[in-house]
């Protein structure tokens, strides 16, 4: 099967474009600057992956005005790769303030915009994210396939997704992390990266982690912010309130792509039953909702519970008052049983009014004892369909 990144109709759609101007973030292979000629065919395009063209602004950010002088106020304007120049930021201030021109800063990473001295913007321009493949964004989603290759878009369609990831995981993420010197010790941080994918869901602890690798607990923190900067990665937080209850507060880390973490496990064959198959059914669904929070609801987080005995719910969505709309048990069951809803039960004690909600395989869709359980497939389409919230 092979399916043309054309037919890939993403749902991140830009649309305060028409007003603002936006930082566009995403990990490498994501689509952003497919998307970007996609939506905007007629803006004007700066790559700076072009090694001359990123040389001359680097010598010369200035140059950025004389390449715009003529242009008309509130053109759009769309500069990839930004974080390959950082200085551009303070002419992209300037043409915002002086001729009301839009700006799309695209990149791959946001660790040499956080350092020092760099114009962000002071607010003028809004963050967005670009994420791997959904499954509304997928003709005839396949979910073996997803689970398997991935959603990077590329490697999804392949049937060689292997040497694609060893490609993808050894060049364009260690190298590119080490070319950028974010680490002075590229070996130990491969170490760390496998570390990490075998604590792929599970909640942090930097000082095991550290052991395992070799490097201190603040090396391995830092660690963590690479692969957050870089877009590698996430830090799902503990969902904690002032309940009696002692909770676990450390966060969980998940990859932002399950092939990815295929790829650094050598995980291949996944067989529905196993422990295996379902901790990449349950990274699938997690990918899905970053996404959609991503796109749609920015002022919602996304977070776990987990009390200190052992009771946990999977995902736990809160609004902006930190109040929780959303508790969700992912189980890769093909028949849901009461013991699998135990977690959201012992949630529903603390919060009552909180929408209380299992995705898993078994096919038939229905409610429990307060509980809403979905087949996947319906599951993803209320979810895309802006039906589960």
């Amino acid at each position: 099967m092979y399916i043309s990144c054309d037919m890939y109709i993403r749902k991140q759609i830009l649309s305060d474009t028409n007003t603002e101007s936006i930082f566009l973030f995403g990990a490498r292979q994501t689509g952003k600057s497919h998307l970007l000629h996609t939506l905007f065919p007629d803006a004007v395009y700066i790559d700076l992956l072009e090694t001359d063209t990123k040389n001359r602004f680097m010598q010369q950010p200035s140059l950025l005005r004389d390449v715009l002088e003529k242009e008309a106020n509130n053109t759009l304007v769309i500069i990839d790769e930004i974080q390959q120049v950082p200085d551009l930021l303070n002419e992209v201030h300037l043409l915002i303030s002086r001729k009301q021109m839009r700006f799309i800063l695209c990149g791959s990473s946001a660790r040499k915009l956080k350092r020092q001295g760099v114009n962000t913007l002071g607010g003028r321009a809004l963050p967005e994210n670009l994420y791997p493949l959904v499954s509304a964004e997928i003709p005839d989603f396949d979910l073996q396939r997803a689970l398997t290759n991935g959603l990077l878009p590329k490697i999804y369609q392949s049937e060689r997704p292997t040497r694609l990831l060893q490609a993808y995981v050894d060049i364009y993420l260690k190298e590119e992390i080490q070319a950028e010197a974010l680490v002075r010790n590229l070996k130990s941080f491969s170490r760390f990266m496998e570390v990490a994918a075998l604590t792929n869901g599970e909640i942090v602890n930097y000082n095991n982690i550290a052991t395992d690798c070799g490097v201190s607990a603040k090396t391995v923190a830092d660690y963590f912010s690479i692969l957050q900067d870089t877009l590698i990665g996430y830090l799902v937080p503990a969902f904690v309130d002032k309940q009696k209850r002692r909770l676990v507060q450390a966060p969980k880390f998940w990859f932002f792509d399950v092939g990815v973490v295929n790829h650094l496990l050598h995980r291949k064959d996944l067989v529905r039953g196993t422990v295996e198959y379902g901790h990449a059914f349950e990274h699938f669904i997690i990918q899905e909702l970053i996404a959609y929070i991503g796109y749609h609801w920015h002022e919602h987080t996304l977070s776990y519970w987990r009390t200190y005995t052992g009771v946990e719910v999977d995902v736990v969505i809160t609004n902006s008052h930190n109040e929780p709309i959303l508790a969700i048990e992912i189980k890769s069951v093909q028949e849901v049983q009461r013991k699998h809803l135990k977690g959201l039960f012992s949630f529903a004690n603390d919060y009552p009014s909180c929408k209380l909600m299992c995705v898993s395989l078994d096919k038939l869709t229905r409610q429990s004892d307060g509980v809403d359980l979905l087949y996947l497939n319906d599951f993803l389409e209320k979810l895309w369909s802006e039906q589960l919230f």
